[in-house]
């Protein structure tokens, strides 16, 4: 049990980190409901694993140990961030009348676009490589490399991770009936402007070593 109890702490400790997709996962539940905001939380789960998998099979070779200090994925989560910045600034909320019909027809995304829309938003951070790879060092180092504790592990932080994005999209998704269509228009363009500021910084920091500068955002963006 000790392995699978270390994993769910550091999940929790991994929840706390409040990256692009913590407020994409908040967005999208106000915005679009509880069974998407799932979505985007399985799209981010997935990812995680297809990391950690890469990780565990070698992946840290190609990229290094740290991955924030690879130019070109630093350059292409950039653009990716800003490109949903703008996407999400730019969305409009669903309003209705005083008869309670929806007078403007909206088209709702599938499933598939919100699973895609969390995996790839994470999986473009460099922030989200470095962490994995840095535990798949860790605790490979510490219960031995390819052994069961290291799955029982890494499952205790994946599923705690996942519970807890669930938990957030379901708290998240009952505020959504205290806030009217105004509040969720302007909760869009607060996270897109938030999501193309971590583009920008991201993209700066191929070019500059912002570090120098601002440490402390080295520290939180990644």
């Amino acid at each position: 049990m000790g392995p699978i109890i270390n994993g769910i702490a550091v999940g929790i400790t991994l929840t706390l980190i409040l990256g692009p997709a913590f407020f994409v996962l908040l967005q999208t539940s106000i915005h679009r409901g509880f069974r998407a905001g799932v979505l985007i939380a399985l799209g981010i789960f997935m990812s995680d694993v297809t990391v950690l998998g890469l990780t565990l099979a070698g992946a840290s070779q190609f990229l290094g140990d740290d991955p924030r200090e690879n130019y070109y994925f630093r350059l292409a989560g950039g653009i990716v961030l800003i490109a949903f910045g703008i996407y999400t600034t730019t969305r409009k909320a669903m309003t209705q009348t005083d008869e309670g019909e929806v007078p403007e027809v909206i088209k709702v995304p599938g499933p598939l676009v919100y699973l895609l829309k969390g995996f790839f938003l994470n999986i473009t951070n460099p922030g989200v490589w470095f962490v994995w790879i840095t535990a798949g060092v860790s605790v490979g180092a510490a219960y031995g490399v390819g052994t069961n504790d290291v799955y029982y592990f890494f499952g205790g932080t994946l599923g705690t991770v996942l519970a807890t994005d669930t938990f957030k999209c379901f708290i998240a998704n009952k505020l959504s009936s205290r806030v009217n269509p105004s509040v969720i228009t302007w909760t869009n363009r607060i996270v897109g402007v938030l999501l193309v500021i971590f583009g920008v910084f991201l993209v700066f920091s191929a070019f500059v070593d912002v570090k120098k500068f601002f440490p402390w955002l080295g520290i939180i963006l990644g």
